[in-house]
């Protein structure tokens, strides 16, 4: 378990690191020029002074060695930082040390039937089921005709954020490409926080990495999105240009999975998937 323990400390410092260097002294309420200072952000005693606590201590949490705080000292982090929502409940799930119980090996991702027939009655609305780190594990045809023929993708490589990355044809296909694959990254670190020491994980951060400086560049940002809503533009090479407002519906009976449906923003996007729906 202590392999668990010490890649939550040093996700936990990376983090705090990372959002101290994006609070400047203005938005944290704090009268200094800023022009004089030398470095990004606000400084680890600025940041101790606004929670409360010592600047030992929080140099040594940045550094990754101390144990996990107090949920009183997480509060007064995420006061102290000005985290939103999405990042307060990433913070707690860092510094939550999950039961033995939960730690168990993580096993196969299977879709329940009954939301596969729910895909199979979306027949007018793009839909599909994500399991953790954005694996692509079901689909309805209209979504595969959408975004790309998922059945002929490896399933290895049957990853949302794989093919934004690293297929061309996704690319082409989000004309909107910076701002979907930043949110990617960002809903990919939430779900990181989630399963931290998961190989698989490892494994899909190190060939984005590895294959994208991009990507590796988002990623040290540790940025945090857990957004289940939003809009998106696809531009499918015969249909044209099609809007659509995306929503993420958690399954009930698999806590890593979720229910994304797209149906179209505008009447002519509407008119454009019916063509494209039409066999």
């Amino acid at each position: 378990m202590k392999g668990a323990k010490e890649d939550k400390s040093r996700e936990l410092a990376a983090f705090l690191r990372a959002r101290r260097g994006e609070v400047s002294p203005r938005q944290a309420g704090l009268a200094v020029r800023e022009q004089s200072r030398k470095v990004a952000g606000l400084r680890r005693e600025e940041v101790a002074g606004r929670a409360g606590i010592s600047v030992d201590y929080y140099t040594r949490l940045e550094q990754g060695r101390l144990p996990t705080p107090s949920g009183s000292v997480l509060d007064a982090l995420a006061h102290a930082l000005l985290l939103d929502d999405d990042q307060r409940d990433y913070l707690r799930r860092l510094a939550d040390l999950a039961p033995a119980a939960r730690r168990r090996r993580t096993r196969p991702q299977v879709v329940p039937e009954p939301v596969r027939a729910v895909l199979a009655d979306l027949g007018t609305t793009p839909a599909m089921v994500l399991g953790r780190f954005t694996d692509i594990l079901a689909w309805n045809p209209l979504a595969a005709e959408l975004l790309c023929d998922f059945d002929a993708v490896p399933e290895a490589r049957r990853n949302f954020l794989w093919l934004t990355f690293l297929d061309p044809r996704m690319r082409e296909r989000l004309p909107d490409w910076h701002l979907s694959a930043g949110e990617c990254v960002a809903y990919l670190r939430m779900d990181a926080g989630r399963h931290p020491s998961d190989p698989r994980l490892d494994e899909l951060v190190e060939q984005l990495s590895t294959a994208d400086s991009e990507f590796q560049h988002w990623w040290a940002t540790h940025r945090v999105s857990g957004r289940s809503f939003g809009s998106k533009r696809i531009l499918h090479p015969t249909a044209g240009e099609i809007r659509l407002d995306w929503q993420v519906f958690p399954i009930a009976q698999e806590r890593d999975q979720s229910l994304v449906v797209m149906p179209a923003s505008d009447e002519d996007s509407r008119q454009r998937l019916r063509a494209l729906n039409t066999p």
